[in-house]
């Protein structure tokens, strides 16, 4: 199992920022590649949404309602990818979740190499109050 830590979320007025973090870990062995990395939401009521996604060579693509305004960059030597929210709105107000696909590790005991797919972080709440 890959596990996904999330950090940054809160409570902020609109137009403010927040920085999501997420960092990729194995626990027994090492991660060696990620393929994908990103940043999706779900609103209430509402069906879960990619937000932005970063490859592995460091391409981009985010959702129409967050260009220009939110940016993710990955660290590959981390296994981390963070997420910069500039400009908030309301609607932006979410749980968001991180997701890594396509992951390249090497776990400690027989076996080599394997790729393990599609994980999710626990969730991180934002709120951006009017």
């Amino acid at each position: 199992q890959v596990q996904l830590v999330e950090s940054g979320g809160g409570l902020v007025q609109a137009g403010g920022s927040l920085r999501l973090s997420c960092a990729a870990s194995v626990a027994s062995g090492r991660i060696f590649s990620i393929n994908a990395m990103g940043w999706y939401r779900q609103a209430p009521g509402k069906q879960r949404e990619l937000v932005a996604q970063v490859m592995n060579g460091g391409s981009t693509n985010y959702a129409d309602s967050v260009k220009g305004r939110f940016t993710i960059t990955g660290d590959n030597a981390k296994n981390t990818v963070y997420l910069q929210m500039n400009s908030l709105k309301p609607e932006d107000t979410a749980v968001y979740y991180c997701n890594a696909d396509r992951v390249l590790t090497r776990r400690t005991g027989p076996g080599g190499p394997r790729y393990e797919y599609d994980f999710w972080g626990q969730g991180t709440q934002v709120t951006v109050s009017s």
